[in-house]
């Protein structure tokens, strides 16, 4: 079985970020794309999607989910913590994401939450042309971009607004939010800071 390079550094730290994600409500954690989220019941995916808060926040809106986790511990919890008939859960990672039908025009909303920096500079413009593929006419893409020293996760390259923007705009998309600078919600990570970007398919 082929290791996500990714996941390293998670499966010795999996209680540290179960609790970690569990004390940060959804809404207040993606209130800059909140608005983006399609009111109407859509099919959505969410890549990493961890131990499936955000998941199961959105099929709670009535939306079918496909989540993409490569680590299986996170899964078993997961499916324990938020079980729902409306989450498809699959063991897939970016750049490719191959578990899923490689036919495009899949997926109203697609959110990439705290993954990016897991990927090199190549990988990111794979997975931002992967993504851009499954989207639907206006579908929307939410991602986020980690700047700081590593955190449990260590296998982590830099990110870069700007040019994350152009791999998105030579891929047909449009940016229409663009939040730097936001802070941590996890205490003890003064030193990190998020951007925010949301995209839209012609």
């Amino acid at each position: 079985m082929i290791k996500v390079k990714g996941t390293k550094g998670y499966s010795e730290h999996t209680e540290r970020f179960i609790e970690a994600t569990v004390a940060i409500d959804f809404k207040e954690l993606h209130r800059s794309f909140f608005k983006y989220i399609p009111t109407k019941p859509s099919r959505v995916l969410d890549v990493g999607a961890g131990i499936g808060r955000d998941a199961s926040a959105l099929s709670e809106m009535g939306h079918s989910v496909v989540a993409v986790e490569p680590t299986a511990a996170f899964r078993a919890v997961a499916k324990k913590l938020y079980d729902s008939p409306n989450i498809e859960w699959l063991n897939d990672s970016l750049p490719m994401l191959s578990m899923i039908d490689f036919s495009p025009q899949q997926f109203g909303f697609v959110l990439a939450s705290g993954v990016w920096h897991h990927l090199d500079k190549t990988e990111q413009q794979k997975a931002m042309s992967r993504i851009a593929r499954l989207l639907c006419p206006n579908g929307i893409f939410a991602l986020s971009l980690r700047h700081g020293p590593p955190g449990v996760g260590t296998h982590v390259f830099p990110t870069n607004a700007q040019k994350t923007i152009e791999y998105a705009e030579a891929c047909g998309l449009t940016v229409h939010f663009s939040g730097a600078n936001q802070p941590s919600l996890l205490k003890g990570k003064e030193s990190v800071t998020w951007t925010r970007l949301v995209f839209a398919k012609a």
